[in-house]
């Protein structure tokens, strides 16, 4: 039996990435020094895979901003407002990925940024590859190359790990005109033979391509792309293993067991009743892998559990089996040893990638066979260890949150009235001009919060000289936005660390690391709660804020608030009740917050809700039960107030078009949501839905440091007019400002203003 391992997270348990690619982004260090501090994170990272077992070590997890941007570079699938000019057109190095994804063209430039989406159903997000119908392949970028041999000097046999071409293609956009992207499979799949014959040149002997588009139901052109790609590549000099996670790919079992690959990896925390029809039905000599420790998840296994589960099938196959997470540790935080202020208790329950790997080797020795007294008391105590772990799970339970939950009807998830009478109430009320301009939430944390919020967390100053400063700030925020022209305000957040944190840490049932950070994108990193017991709102959290700002102007300025399926999917949910139940016990916590701000005369109240698609199955005929409890854990959240007050929701770097039913049910007022980098694309969805209520398309790419200008902001609310009727229309960014400078935020907010005006002109 083998100890496998899809990937590892890149960050570092201090984000010592995080902090070198921003560095080398301000100019403060060198490439070669960048480069140094991702050499000594790999080594590390593969030490301790070794150690824990690991015999083959993942080789092309590591990126320096998204793994799907390296494999576009490796195949030379760069756009060309990116590419290096002139005899280097051709040159793709690590300065042009970072110009895809920060948006910079070679002369320095403003470029166009890569579209970026969210992986599955994670919150990670990858930058879309954009390819053109006459696309060419060639291996162009050498870093898969280079790690390969950079792990044969240290002594490790190295599996490179690598999207497959089939999902590569399905994840990507095409552009320049409209084509079916499967008809540049054979091209592609040439460029992999090369590829993998590479590898083989470097001694590689196992290759994994993953292809998680097989927990998807394919169409059949798709299905049938899956299988001559890999009888194409049957004939390549290393041996393949097969990868898909994220959700059960026995809808395809025919398609996958006939495939002729050396080996198979399953995810069996997601559906680990696929596993006997799996091995059933295994190739003579082909290998499972059974991923079967949750790569998405911080809690510790029960690995006796899971032994007792695969026990018959390890010993079926002789040898045959590896035994892995369920996915790459990528979405794990990366080393529970650092935590040193967790409660006991709580950090015995915990398991982060180190320890991941651990329990691998823990459950390899409770499937062997003990050939010693030390031996059989180690599995004793393993035992032991895990019977103790459940015990404590279940004794504790606020009967209190469980009986508000069951004593819920149907009136509890609807408004008062249908949006169109809400809507005539709020216009009499609100009187906000065509247009109405508004921002998403957050403003610039500067270096000065910051260090403000580290100062008083130290206890280096106290909490009332703490608070005055952040009344100031938001006195700040509040006349910036009034100077600016703005029609809705926000009162910046200040105060706030995360979207999630802020909220977790003033509810019950939540727990927090030092150093639990998971990478969402590029350099940015989140910390996600723990959701360990019962969840209740003791006391309001944001209403002494909210009134605040509310009362250093007469313009209506928006609560704001995170939404329960946000705060879910955010956080690292408890596993013994289900996500359903605990959805709608956050609903009623936010409920809860949403009338004590109503009730403090905060009439426009944001209840966020980006995380909304990602909970989605990957499998569609398993999409309605999710919608059905999750668009009612959001009604649950706002349906407690009148119809003056008006509810606005969020969305951001989601594809709308198959989930657009469930958001109209949700019944925002206003929803704001993502279009910029799509150029309002998205926005298709809700022009052939008829979207009912009203909505703000972002005009403001805030992820990009380029400043947007009049005439392309213009543009962009053109082409939104062209799709939705303009009294519906909103104009907003893309998403908070909390990542950038004042200096990028002022001229970008001051354009979006003004073009608004410049609309309002033309449009009477």
């Amino acid at each position: 039996m083998q100890i496998a391992n899809l990937g590892f997270p890149r960050i570092g348990r201090q984000r010592e990435l995080k902090f070198a690619q921003e560095k080398y982004w301000r100019g403060e260090i060198s490439q070669a020094e960048l480069k140094l501090v991702a050499k000594e994170l790999r080594r590390t990272h593969w030490e301790w895979q070794a150690q824990a077992g690991v015999s083959l070590l993942p080789v092309g997890d590591f990126a320096f901003y998204d793994q799907v941007l390296t494999l576009s570079a490796t195949l030379n699938a760069i756009p060309l407002r990116h590419r290096n000019e002139g005899i280097d057109a051709n040159k793709v190095d690590l300065d042009t990925l970072f110009r895809v994804a920060r948006g910079r063209a070679p002369s320095g430039k403003d470029a166009p940024a890569g579209e970026m989406t969210k992986y599955f159903n994670t919150n990670y997000h990858y930058i879309v590859p954009e390819l053109t119908v006459d696309q060419e392949f060639s291996l162009a970028y050498e870093q898969f190359f280079e790690e390969v041999e950079e792990a044969k000097a240290l002594g490790y046999a190295a599996k490179p790990v690598l999207l497959g071409p089939v999902s590569y293609l399905f994840l990507s956009k095409a552009v320049g005109s409209d084509f079916d992207k499967l008809s540049l499979l054979p091209k592609l799949i040439k460029t992999y033979a090369e590829l993998l014959a590479r590898f083989s040149e470097q001694g590689v002997e196992w290759v994994q391509l993953e292809e998680p588009i097989l927990a998807l139901e394919l169409e059949a052109d798709w299905q049938a792309a899956i299988t001559s790609t890999y009888e194409a590549l049957k004939d390549a000099p290393v041996n393949v293993l097969l990868a898909s996670y994220y959700g059960t790919i026995a809808h395809h079992q025919a398609l996958v067991s006939s495939l002729p690959v050396a080996g198979l990896h399953l995810d069996l925390v997601t559906a680990p009743e696929q596993l006997s029809e799996f091995a059933a039905n295994l190739q003579p000599e082909q290998v499972l892998s059974l991923g079967v420790i949750n790569g998405r998840n911080v809690w510790a296994a029960d690995i006796d559990l899971i032994a007792e589960r695969i026990g018959s099938v390890v010993n079926d196959l002789q040898g045959r089996v590896w035994i892995a997470p369920s996915c790459s540790l990528l979405h794990s935080p990366v080393d529970l040893d650092v935590e040193t202020e967790l409660a006991p208790a709580l950090k015995q329950q915990l398991s982060f990638a180190k320890q991941k790997l651990t329990e691998l080797t823990q459950l390899k020795a409770l499937l062997s066979t003990p050939k010693s007294s030390s031996d059989k008391a180690e599995i004793d105590a393993i035992v032991a260890t895990c019977v103790a772990r459940r015990d404590a799970r279940e004794a504790s339970a606020d009967k209190q949150v469980i009986d508000r939950v069951v004593a819920l009807n149907s009136d509890d998830y609807e408004r008062d009235t249908q949006f169109v009478n809400r809507q005539s109430v709020q216009q009499q009320k609100y009187q906000l001009p065509l247009l109405p301009t508004t921002t998403i939430g957050s403003f610039p944390q500067t270096p000065a919060i910051r260090g403000l919020r580290s100062r008083w967390r130290k206890g280096e100053i106290s909490e009332d000289f703490y608070n005055d400063q952040l009344r100031q700030v938001t006195r700040d925020t509040v006349e910036r936005q009034l100077k600016l022209g703005i029609d809705v305000l926000v009162h910046g957040e200040a105060e706030r660390n995360d979207m999630v944190e802020y909220f977790g840490e003033q509810l019950q049932g939540f727990a927090f690391t030092q150093f639990g950070w998971v990478q969402s994108y590029g350099s940015r990193c989140v910390k996600p709660p723990l959701i360990y017991g019962d969840v209740s709102r003791p006391t309001p959290m944001t209403v002494e804020w909210a009134e605040y700002a509310q009362s250093l102007t007469d313009k209506p300025v928006k609560g704001m608030l995170t939404g329960p399926v946000t705060i879910l999917h955010w956080s690292f949910a408890r596993e013994d009740i289900s996500r359903e139940q605990i959805a709608t016990q956050i609903g009623l916590a936010i409920r809860d917050e949403v009338v004590d701000l109503q009730n403090a005369g905060i009439g426009i109240i944001q209840i966020d809700e980006p995380a909304f698609r990602e909970g989605l199955p990957l499998k569609k005929s398993d999409w309605d039960a999710y919608l059905k409890w999750a668009v009612d854990a959001f009604k649950l959240s706002a349906a407690g107030v009148t119809d003056e007050t008006q509810i606005h929701t969020h969305m951001c770097y989601s594809e709308f078009n198959e989930t657009i039913a469930a958001i109209a049910a949700m019944d925002a007022d206003v929803i704001t949501i993502e279009t910029s980098r799509s150029r309002m694309e998205l926005l298709s969805a809700f022009e052939d839905f008829e979207y009912p209520n009203e909505i703000g398309p972002g005009v403001y790419d805030i992820h990009s440091p380029n400043t947007p200008t009049v005439d392309e902001i213009v543009e962009l609310i053109e082409k939104a007019a062209d799709k939705i009727a303009v009294r519906q229309l909103w104009v907003n960014p893309d998403c908070g400002l909390k990542t950038r400078t004042w200096d990028e935020v002022e001229p970008a907010l001051k354009n979006l203003v003004q073009a608004t005006k410049v609309l309002r002109r033309r449009l009477g």
